[in-house]
Parts: structure tokens; C-alpha cells; sequence
């Protein structure tokens, strides 16, 4: 395959791979709600998904160079297949379960074999061949792709085309039958050499998955000899938290003010194509901004920033101060992604830059499973409200962990700075 039909393919997967996502956003909250589940059990329920990709993020993570991209990436969306229809089935907390944990194992799955794949095809044919394209032409089709899914699904929710199901179960629906054309396109367009068929392969997944503790521990021991890197770790649990209150309080908050979820569903589509598009812009933003103020003040910046968002989220008494608070919230955190990564490059290095990144993730995973433990019962017992401005007051905190990385940053020559930041 050449580097230009491997880009081709790069982009037709990513978008049959994120359409979906943009179909169900909201909608994965409010389907639970309108089938009776409480916010605590919501809490549960995604829990499940975050435990499931944290246990298994490391020890699959191999998998995909063992037993190749291809297989590995047919397999996961197969299992997303499965979820999805179970999870638009469920009637009872434990169907949503079950299906929330097979989400999990899709999820860790999914994360990296297509990407990997297109990195080691498009160089295969061309060594010279300048992926930083592909895989930014890459991340706007994802984008794209999100914020075109939420503007369907809110038009499918308003429209209620099939009567015999609910307006949200439309929106579902049609999600599944995408998904299935993405493992269809994934079976077809992905091309690669059969490299594993010897046994090995099988081999050498297994050893990744034992290498696995010895991983977490290099890790561990990692954060333990740098403190600069052990608090930008530490800034993802808060972060997290403050996630929660945006990503999964906030379409049922916006439920209660508009009277149904429903009417929630119809209208959080148009708002997160509106919000996907602010978070663009403002990655791009930060951009210039660390230019001017430098990258750890942008980030100290924008966490702080986020953080009275969220929480003006929770004091709004109206779903346009709701909206306009949601966006501002996602405008941010577009700008807060970029800086947080370029400060995590600064402390890794060339052997441990995927470790180091991965325990981030891990991180973040395992906060914001946890959040949504303690949160969701807090809002079931208080208010939704309520929930979501301890989650802001409680991501604010976070801001205190840059202060390392700022004066790591004032001793470190500009030259160098902007050398690794490149």
C-alpha cells in the first residue's frame, strides 16, 4: 500500500470511527436516566468502563505489535458492536453493566493499532514520507466527525423518526449501524503483512501482557525521582474530576432545566458540534498564548479558568447560562490539552516517553472511575447542581500542581525550551 492510500485509509477509519461517538454524546447519560437508573448508578455504570480500560490499557497495549493491526483493531470494534447493542437494550443496572465493561475492553483495544498501523505502512513505502500530516489531517477528521455526529443525532432526536422506539433509542440506534459500518471498512481497507501466523505473535503478546507489572513499576519508580513529572501526573486527578462535571452531569443538568431528557437529547447535539469546534480553536490558541506567557502559565491559566467555568455551570439557574458556561468550559480545555502534553514531553525522554504518557492516561482513567464514584451518589443526595460545583471547586486544586513545572521552566535556557517544545 502506498503512504497516500494508507493516509486515504487513515482518514475513511477515522471518520467511521468517530461519527458514532458524536451520535451517542449526552445520549450515553441520558438513555440510563430515562430508563429509570438513579445518578448514582450512572456513576457506577461508567466506573465500570474506566476500571476495565485501567487494568487493561498496559497489557494490551502489545497486543497490536504482536499479533498485528489489523486483527487486533477488527476485534475491538467487534466488541464495540456488541456493547452498543447490549447497552441500547438494557432495561436493568446490570445490563448497563455488562455493557459498560465490554466498552471498557473495546476501549483499550481501540487505543493506538490504527494509528501504529498508518505510521508503519505509510514509512514502509515511503521512509521519507512526513506523517505529522497524516495524523493532523487525522485529528480534524475526528473532529469533524464528532461535531457532525452531534448535529445528527440532534436532528434524528428532534425528528423521532421511529415511533416504535424512544427518541433517544433513534439516536442509539443509528450509532450501531455505524459502527458496523466501521468494522466492515476496518475488515476491507486495512491491508497488512500475515507476520503472525507463525505462533509467535501469540507469543509475544502473552509477554507483553507479563511485562506488564514490570512496566507499572518502572513507571512508578519514574514519578518517585522526579517530582516535576510526579505533579503534572497529579494535575490529571483533578482534571478528571472537573471532566465529569462537563462531560456527564451536564446533559443531565441540562434535562432538568429543559424538562425531559429528550429535549435534552435534542439539543445537546448542535451544542457539543458548537463545543468541538470552540475546543479546536482553542488548542489552537494556545498555541500563541505560551508564545506570549509561556507554556506553564497558559496551563496554569487555563486550568484556573476551566475550573470557575465548571463551576458557574453548577450556579447558572437557566440552560443559556448553562450552555454559554459548557462552552466557554470546552474552549478551555482545548487550550489546557496542548500545554499539558508539551510539559509531559519536557520531562520524558526518548526510552521512557510512551511509559510516561501511558501512566498519565492510566492516571486520569482510574480519577475520573473514581470521581464518578463519589460524585454521582453526591448528586443523587444533593443536587446535580451541587455535584457539579464541588467537581469545579475540587479541579481548581489542580492548578497548584504546575507550579514545579513553572520554576523548572524560569531555570531552563529559551533555547532549549523551545528546542524540546518543537
Amino acid at each position: 500500500m502506498t503512504a497516500d492510500a494508507a493516509r486515504r485509509t487513515l482518514l475513511w477509519l477515522t471518520v467511521t470511527r468517530w461519527f458514532p461517538v458524536g451520535l451517542t454524546i449526552g445520549v450515553t447519560t441520558l438513555l440510563p436516566l430515562e430508563r429509570g437508573l438513579s445518578l448514582a448508578q450512572i456513576g457506577v455504570i461508567f466506573a465500570m468502563q474506566g476500571f476495565v480500560v485501567l487494568g487493561l490499557e498496559l497489557p494490551t497495549g502489545g497486543f497490536a505489535d504482536a499479533l498485528g493491526r489489523r486483527p487486533v483493531l477488527v476485534t475491538a470494534t467487534a466488541v464495540a458492536l456488541v456493547s452498543a447493542v447490549l447497552f441500547v437494550t438494557a432495561q436493568t443496572f446490570a445490563a448497563f453493566v455488562v455493557a459498560m465493561l465490554l466498552q471498557g475492553v473495546y476501549r483499550a483495544l481501540d487505543s493506538g493499532p490504527l494509528e501504529s498501523w498508518y505510521v508503519d505502512t505509510a514509512q514502509a513505502d515511503d521512509p521519507d514520507v512526513v506523517v505529522a500530516d497524516g495524523l493532523s489531517r487525522a485529528g480534524t477528521a475526528l473532529g469533524g466527525a464528532i461535531a457532525v455526529g452531534a448535529l445528527v443525532a440532534g436532528g434524528v432526536i428532534a425528528w423521532h423518526p421511529v415511533r416504535a422506539l424512544t427518541a433517544l433509542e433513534n439516536a442509539y440506534w443509528l450509532a450501531i449501524a455505524f459502527h458496523a459500518v466501521n468494522l466492515l471498512a476496518t475488515a476491507v481497507l486495512m491491508r497488512e503483512p500475515a507476520t503472525h501466523v507463525d505462533g509467535r505473535g501469540v507469543r509475544r503478546a502473552l509477554a507483553s501482557a507479563r511485562q506488564a507489572p514490570a512496566v507499572v513499576a518502572g513507571g512508578i519508580g519514574l514519578l518517585r525521582t522526579n517530582r516535576v513529572l510526579l505533579a503534572l501526573v497529579g494535575v490529571e486527578v483533578f482534571w478528571s474530576v472537573g471532566m465529569i462535571a462537563f462531560e456527564t452531569l451536564m446533559p443531565v443538568r441540562l434535562s432538568e432545566l429543559v424538562g425531559g431528557e429528550a429535549r435534552a437529547g435534542a439539543l445537546i447535539g448542535p451544542v457539543s458540534a458548537a463545543a468541538w469546534g470552540l475546543f479546536a480553536a482553542g488548542s489552537a490558541g494556545a498555541a500563541l498564548l505560551a508564545r506570549r506567557i509561556g507554556v506553564t502559565r497558559t496551563a496554569i491559566a487555563s486550568s484556573v479558568a476551566r475550573a470557575a467555568a465548571v463551576v458557574v455551570m453548577g450556579l447558572v439557574a437557566g440552560p443559556v447560562g448553562l450552555v454559554t458556561a459548557f462552552l466557554v468550559v470546552y474552549t478551555l480545555h482545548g487550550t489546557g490539552g496542548p500545554v499539558h502534553a508539551t510539559l509531559l514531553h519536557r520531562e520524558a525522554e526518548a526510552h521512557n516517553r510512551t511509559t510516561v504518557l501511558s501512566i498519565n492516561s492510566m492516571v486520569a482513567g482510574g480519577a475520573f472511575s473514581l470521581g464518578m464514584l463519589a460524585l454521582g451518589p453526591l448528586a443523587e443526595a444533593t443536587s446535580t447542581a451541587t455535584g457539579i460545583v464541588v467537581a469545579g471547586t475540587f479541579s481548581v486544586l489542580g492548578a497548584a500542581l504546575y507550579l514545579p513545572a513553572l520554576r523548572r521552566e524560569r531555570a531552563m535556557p529559551a533555547v532549549r525550551a523551545r528546542a524540546i517544545d518543537a
